[in-house]
């Protein structure tokens, strides 16, 4: 979906909001951003995004960014067909945070800066709340599988008595009733 910001007197934007949560990666169970992805988003070269975070280095502490490792960029390259310009750069990407995504924004302090932090926010924001309607569905199919277990174990009881009910019984044979004269051979 693509969407148009507009500011009285200012540039108009084209945000494609599914491009920027397709751009939030789970690495090490944190949801992130990469420097090249914020980047281009800002309208600025990674480089100079990434001289101008290290110039605020102190608005950046370590759960707000962290440097991805050699296996981590092989991974998002891998996987992530919009980073494959990443593949032969000696430089290993940087991730930011939500907090750090916002931060970021407010250390290049350009107009585009400022009015795509906002997308980034409700990107986030969205994935959040998708995730917490996957919890609370996975609750209820747990819920749910417990709830046949326990039904099943009942099954497997009645279908077991109706397997039992289903056998031949065996019946005793009956004695006669009445008098019975002694055999002749028995005597």
């Amino acid at each position: 979906m693509k969407t148009l910001t507009r500011q009285p007197g200012s540039e108009s934007v084209f945000v494609d909001s599914e491009r920027i949560e397709r751009s939030i990666l789970l690495i090490r169970g944190v949801k992130v951003i990469l420097d090249a992805d914020l980047a281009q988003l800002y309208g600025v070269s990674t480089k100079a995004f990434n001289q101008a975070v290290k110039r605020n280095n102190d608005r950046f502490p370590d759960d707000f960014t962290f440097r991805l490792t050699k296996e981590e960029k092989r991974e998002v390259v891998t996987n992530c067909d919009h980073l494959q310009r990443l593949r032969f750069s000696p430089v290993l990407p940087v991730a930011f945070t939500e907090h750090g995504a916002i931060m970021a924004a407010t250390v290049l302090n350009s107009d585009r800066a400022i009015k795509l932090s906002v997308f980034v926010v409700r990107a986030f924001l969205k994935l959040r709340e998708m995730l917490g309607t996957q919890k609370e569905f996975a609750h209820k199919l747990g819920e749910l599988e417990t709830k046949f277990a326990e039904h099943d174990k009942k099954f497997t009881v009645v279908f077991q008595a109706i397997r039992e009910l289903m056998q031949p019984t065996v019946v005793p044979p009956k004695r006669r009733i009445g008098f019975a004269a002694p055999r002749e051979d028995k005597v």
